[in-house]
């Protein structure tokens, strides 16, 4: 028995060939001089008149042939394509991950589509934001976010002194040098949110993803392992398009 593995492998070059036999067909129909061809003699007038041989040119193509070649080529694509098709159908298996089957009797066109969206997914997980390691967090419910342990800062403002660099005398007035001091007025204490996540968080999702990934895949090989009965669509539909 043939199975659904070797039938998807058997398909696809059979549908290039075919694609490429159908495009010839295709071009060699629409070259006049191909379908063209000749047969004259020549008779003279009298019998004393000059005796020139028959010309002929052959018709190289028979567009009657072409139907019956791509009738031949294509009928065995359309019954690939009916078997795959109609295994689809009714191949299936369980995605099973560590140990515990996540979906039962799961068809082949929709692993296929699991493995395409889990791909993304993989890709969306990769890239989530992922909490500053130079800090320490811890959630929040009261606002639904990180927030990192409280720092506490000086808040200061500008003050105006004056130095006295020499005294006042009866010749020289005093020198006096004017500078600004910070001078604290308060403290700041500040709590860093955040609603990213994790970076153990992030590790947990993106080898969930992977393992389920590999469940799908190996469901869609098992899947694929299912015996196709070979299914029959080219003869009736050539013989219906282009009968006589």
């Amino acid at each position: 028995m043939t199975t659904l593995s070797q039938i998807i492998a058997i398909t696809k070059g059979v549908k290039a060939q075919s694609l490429r036999d159908f495009t010839d067909a295709h071009r060699n129909t629409q070259k006049a001089p191909l379908l063209s061809g000749i047969s004259r003699k020549y008779r003279p007038k009298d019998e004393e008149g000059e005796q020139l041989p028959p010309e002929s040119t052959r018709v190289q193509l028979s567009a009657e042939d072409v139907l019956a070649e791509t009738a031949t080529t294509l009928t065995r694509l359309f019954d690939l394509v009916l078997t795959q098709d109609s295994a689809n159908t009714v191949a299936k298996a369980d995605v099973v991950v560590d140990g515990r089957t996540l979906l039962r009797d799961v068809p082949v066109t929709y692993l296929l589509f699991l493995e395409k969206q889990l791909a993304d997914l993989h890709t969306f997980v990769d890239k989530l934001p992922v909490l500053d390691p130079a800090e320490s967090w811890s959630f929040s419910p009261e606002i639904g976010a990180y927030a990192s342990d409280p720092v506490e800062t000086v808040r200061s403002r500008k003050v105006m002194r004056n130095h006295v660099k020499a005294e006042a005398t009866k010749e020289h007035p005093a020198q006096v040098e004017v500078f600004t001091e910070d001078q604290p007025v308060g403290y700041w204490t500040t709590v860093k949110l955040s609603g990213a996540l994790p970076a153990t968080r992030v590790k947990e999702l993106r080898e969930r993803v992977q393992r389920l990934q590999q469940a799908v895949k190996f469901a869609r090989e098992q899947a694929n392992t299912f015996e196709v009965t070979d299914a029959k669509a080219g003869e009736a539909v050539f013989g219906y398009l282009f009968a006589r």
